[in-house]
């Protein structure tokens, strides 16, 4: 819920009446958020058009140095509360009608601004717009993760409205997110998709806008990008059950990512007593066959934009599922012993 307390910024940092606010939110972000910063003041909007504020949650380095000495307003957090109480502050010292989110290691492109906040100067029904991700990165992993994120911006795509907004790209009308007090931050993870599945909920119209880009650092290692599909699966497992319609089917999330999760936990309880049982070997056989059937698609998408990641596809994928699952098991355990 956003607070009703006053916030501190640096002074003599604001413009008189910006339109539009974009709030970036930043925990210990020193080594990107100079990147971040220069990218959004060379937008091709007029800068008396918009504000920048860097939300400050606590850093331990020198991330607020950087932002104040980048001219931009700063709210300093007293300590690390978690993105969704840094994006409710941000919200409330906006004194734009429309604000902007993005990350800290995203680099806006020129004209995301512009884009990423079209569709509410022109469409008065329309509360958020979702932008994209992009990246220069070379490393196996995140050109995956890059092709998984555009197979889900290919499913958005042909959707005249969509339920799930990022932060790292996007734009809300201010007053939509008073009106619904700004992000749960009960959640420390996927709490722009808990926001965006509530709006939603409540009628709130959504748009898909991909010109709207940002280029990021995708996780690029194994490790890396497992632990952050558990946490993802986790923190979902959380909330979900306040969305069942959302269980069932949403705008972003490919329906067979579902079966891959079921095929993958199958194929673990398969490969366990297939140690024991000779005939479960069979099973486990037909188990990693499905799941393989389940990849093509993807890897048919993959293949002429880079057949290193189509032919990885399959394990990368596998590994997404049972990343996925163990965090969502997880969170459904662990959410269930929390009073």
């Amino acid at each position: 819920m956003i607070p009703q307390s006053i916030e501190h910024t640096s002074p003599g940092q604001r413009r008189p009446q910006p339109t539009i606010s974009v709030v970036v939110p930043a925990y210990n972000a020193a080594r990107t958020i100079g990147e971040c910063l220069a990218a959004l003041q060379h937008q091709t909007m007029p800068q008396e058009a918009y504000e920048v504020i860097v939300v400050d949650d606590g850093s331990t380095d020198d991330t607020a140095v950087y932002a104040e000495a980048a001219g931009v307003a700063v709210i300093r957090g007293p300590h690390n509360q978690g993105a969704a109480a840094a994006r409710n502050r941000g919200i409330r010292a906006a004194q734009g009608d429309m604000v902007c989110f993005t990350d800290a290691d995203c680099a806006p492109r020129p004209d995301w601004l512009e884009e990423v906040t079209r569709p509410l100067r022109h469409h008065p029904a329309i509360s958020g717009v979702k932008g994209i991700y992009a990246t220069h990165q070379r490393q196996l992993v995140a050109r995956f993760v890059q092709i998984e994120y555009e197979d889900k911006y290919d499913l958005m795509a042909g959707q005249p409205q969509i339920d799930f907004v990022d932060t790292y790209a996007c734009a809300y009308r201010r007053q939509v997110l008073l009106d619904n007090n700004g992000f749960d931050e009960g959640i420390f993870y996927v709490e722009d998709q808990e926001l965006s599945f509530r709006l939603a909920a409540q009628g709130q119209v959504m748009v898909f806008q991909p010109t709207a880009v940002v280029y990021h650092r995708h996780s690029h290692s194994l490790a890396a990008y497992a632990r952050k599909k558990f946490w993802i699966g986790c923190w979902k497992a959380r909330f979900i059950g306040r969305y069942p319609d959302r269980m069932i089917k949403d705008s972003h999330t490919p329906q067979i990512l579902k079966v891959q999760m079921a095929l993958a936990a199958l194929l673990l309880a398969a490969a366990g007593g297939a140690v024991f049982l000779w005939p479960l070997r069979l099973l486990l056989g037909t188990i990693v066959t499905l799941f393989l059937l389940t990849t093509l698609p993807f890897c048919h998408k993959a293949w002429p934009k880079d057949r290193a990641v189509a032919l990885a596809a399959p394990f990368l994928l596998l590994v997404r599922a049972l990343a996925l699952g163990f965090g969502f098991a997880w969170g459904t355990y662990s959410g269930r012993r929390r009073p």
